[in-house]
């Protein structure tokens, strides 16, 4: 088990990095992207040029309408407890679905049930306690959705990257409860790694160089608890 810090910055180059070359691994050839919706995160260019086998799926047919023709889409929750899916995957990942899941548990256990015995979930997510994301989860939506339009108007629901409601369950750093929620349920932990740092307060001059201060200072010795982004490779133990 790999476990590291770094510069909140440096999180999707990351993510990138290591499911791309999980991607290109021989050993992967069926893959699943959980909560593509509208905006699958790999390009068809790069599925073609590799010879993936690339579903994207979304609890919402209305997303998966606006995510371009040519991927394979399909609608299921991931999170129901009645899931029922024929296929099994050698790599199933999702960049910042998790903590729109009520139910992390949920989550992790079907996508063990879709994953064949040494397959890989892995997973990029905001994190509490960070205050942006404690504000998001326990503020009124639409205050939160008032906020977030304020710094990004182009979040509006009609479009491609539109605001859903968060929740943030199983949505942490390495804290040894949250490697233990993984352990519990057989799998093993390859890498998790926590990031610190974010860019909310980038109208906010006093505040965001206040948050590169302690940013700074939890690099150099981290507290898992206050990470603001982390993303974990899990392998499933079960056949």
């Amino acid at each position: 088990m790999a476990i590291k810090y770094a510069h909140f910055s440096n999180a999707w180059i990351d993510f990138y990095d290591v499911l791309t070359k999980l991607l290109t691994s021989p050993q992967i050839t069926k893959n699943c992207e959980l909560g593509a919706g509208a905006n699958p995160y790999l390009p068809l260019d790069f599925i073609e040029s590799h010879g993936l086998e690339y579903t994207i799926l979304d609890i919402s047919a209305e997303e998966l309408q606006k995510a371009p023709d040519g991927y394979h889409k399909l609608q299921a929750d991931i999170t129901d407890s009645k899931l029922n899916l024929s296929e099994r995957y050698d790599l199933v990942f999702s960049m910042q679905l998790a903590e729109h899941v009520i139910s992390g548990l949920n989550f992790h256990q079907n996508i063990q049930k879709i994953l064949h015995q040494g397959g890989y979930s892995f997973h990029l997510f905001p994190t509490l306690y960070a205050i942006p994301f404690m504000m998001n989860r326990y503020f009124p939506q639409d205050l939160s959705t008032w906020i977030l339009l304020l710094n990004d108007p182009s979040r509006i629901k009609e479009g491609n990257r539109g605001k859903f409601p968060a929740y943030y369950s199983w949505c942490q750093g390495p804290t040894e409860k949250q490697m233990n929620n993984f352990e519990t349920l057989g799998f093993e932990i390859e890498e998790y790694v926590g990031f610190f740092g974010h860019d909310y307060y980038l109208n906010f001059p006093p505040l965001k160089a206040l948050s590169e201060v302690v940013a700074d200072k939890l690099l150099k010795k981290p507290i898992p608890q206050l990470t603001t982004y982390a993303y974990v490779l899990l392998r499933n133990q079960h056949a």
